[in-house]
């Protein structure tokens, strides 16, 4: 519980510190010095002396001007602890009274991966390019520190006015700022964000700690949906998300009893706007905790050694779901199936597939088998390779995931006899603002031109990406802006209402006289 006369206080300090310590005051302190002593003499000048370090106390110049916590020596921001120590200050400053504050937490999209692509160096360079960027849209009082390998926490700096809309328009702008292209060895690299935040008359528990905690969790609720996500906190979100400690307990059962299956992706034709297949992602749908992200629940599978049971479940409900769009009339050519490399290395796996399709009574044309492009770039095995070779020869289509991260060799290409190449969202980001992704999206459609491969191009979210791809000649296209994934039982009437709109297409073309 904080008293009027420490509000008054810590008030006081804030008006006095930036107008007795900023640069410009600081510059006029050696003329003010001989003043003092020209005006006043040898007793002036001791009583200043003596005076200017109490002023500058009260005021809090010193932790202003050196406040010794630890910065990191990227950014140069404060780090956790700085951060803590600071909310906790602002935390206790609100209290009581009508001030207002609210804490950010930003997280960039994917950094592990640019990271992994690009290198630590570059990744350091993206971090440090963001946090300026964001930093940029504060004011002068909030505080930014660097809380993770790519997380940023924002407090700020108390204020009369601060609402929900408000809230969500600043972090809307911190979100643009964060995702700047970045430029990176003669190109741009794009970057996404999501943004958990929690105003502090929202704040749960009795602490700073507890409110930064309370955006974290937002935040979690925000990459739960897929990047570029916004959340504010709210009670039944902590409940939700809370009780998530023990998921690697539960996700072995959960594949068992059917809680984990396979939701679909649609994905489009540009030539025609029909579907041309889906892709079967894995999606727990938890009884008490909801929609759990796939980041949170592959690791755990992947520790448990449970990886290859996963592709067994997400092949049958994608066997069954075709059987099914078949039964109802609809048009889905094939499905595409995921296939990491601890999955590809047993001997059975192009055994086990064939048997299914014949189980299903299915041509192996049906089945897209997706693998990722760093497959191919860390010297695969002779098991692997045999692998998806003989999946190539029974018939089924070969999709290579991800192209443009892993440097895969067009020999490679070749070699595993590839039908298409996904191209990787971070080529297709802001394709249709910038010309130096479009130049990077024509290279790859003009090389997959010439070797006869089809293209897919992965993460498309707005309207006018959409429209770029199909300019530029990319044969299908797949992500939010066409369709999210969604559980099978949603997938006939989307269908259906992407039919209609089809429909209501007027035809381009010469008429007939």
């Amino acid at each position: 519980m904080t008293n009027t006369g420490s509000g008054l206080l810590a008030r006081l300090r804030r008006i006095l510190a930036p107008a007795l310590f900023g640069p410009p005051a600081l510059a006029f302190l050696p003329a003010l010095t001989l003043a003092t002593f020209w005006l006043g003499g040898e007793t002036a000048l001791l009583s200043m002396a003596l005076g200017l370090p109490v002023l500058i106390a009260v005021a809090g110049g010193f932790s202003k001007l050196g406040d010794g916590l630890p910065h990191d020596s990227v950014t140069g921001m404060l780090l956790r602890d700085g951060f803590e120590h600071e909310t906790a200050r602002v935390y206790e400053e609100c209290a009581d009274t009508d001030l207002r504050s609210a804490v950010f937490v930003l997280e960039l999209d994917d950094y592990k991966e640019l990271a992994d692509r690009h290198g630590l160096e570059a990744g350091d360079r993206i971090v440090r390019h963001c946090g300026t960027q964001i930093a940029s849209v504060l004011r002068q009082h909030d505080t930014i520190a660097r809380i993770g390998d790519s997380r940023f926490a924002i407090c700020l700096a108390p204020t009369l006015q601060l609402d929900l809309e408000l809230c969500i328009q600043l972090a809307g702008r911190m979100q643009t700022a964060a995702e700047e292209p970045v430029p990176l060895d003669g190109t741009s690299i794009y970057v996404s964000s999501s943004i958990g935040f929690c105003q502090r008359n929202r704040a749960p528990g009795k602490t700073g700690s507890d409110w930064t905690g309370a955006a974290v969790t937002a935040l979690a609720e925000a990459q739960s949906n897929g990047p570029g996500g916004i959340r504010a906190f709210s009670v039944d979100m902590s409940k939700r998300i809370g009780t998530r400690s023990n998921l690697r307990e539960e996700a072995a059962s959960a594949l068992e009893s059917g809680q984990i299956q396979a939701w679909f992706q649609p994905q489009i034709c540009t030539d025609t706007g029909r579907v041309s297949g889906f892709e079967a992602l894995a999606r727990w749908s938890h009884p008490v905790q909801g929609l759990i992200p796939p980041s949170a629940f592959l690791p755990a599978l992947e520790e448990a050694g449970l990886m290859d049971r996963l592709s067994q479940v997400m092949l049958y409900n994608s066997l069954v779901a075709i059987k099914a769009w078949d039964a109802a009339g609809v048009q889905v050519p094939r499905v595409g199936v995921n296939f990491a490399t601890q999955e590809l290395r047993n001997p059975g796996l192009a055994g086990r597939i064939q048997w299914e399709l014949e189980r299903f009574e299915l041509p192996p044309e049906r089945l897209c088998v997706e693998i990722l492009e760093t497959v191919m770039t860390d010297q695969p095995d002779g098991v692997i390779t045999r692998n998806i070779l003989t999946l190539s020869e029974m018939g089924c289509h070969i999709d290579l995931d991800d192209f443009g991260t892993g440097h895969a060799s067009i020999a490679a290409v070749r070699r595993f006899n590839i039908s298409r190449i996904k191209i990787d969202r971070s080529f297709v980001m802001k394709s249709d603002q910038d010309p130096e992704q479009q130049k990077l999206i024509s290279a790859i459609l003009t090389m997959a031109e010439r070797l006869d491969l089809e293209t897919l191009a992965e993460g498309v979210e707005t309207a006018g990406e959409h429209a770029l791809l199909a300019q530029l000649g990319c044969g299908h296209v797949q992500g939010f802006g066409i369709g999210r994934p969604m559980p099978f039982d949603q997938t006939l009437d989307w269908i259906t209402a992407h039919e209609a709109k089809l429909q209501d297409t007027p035809v381009i073309g010469r008429q007939t006289p």
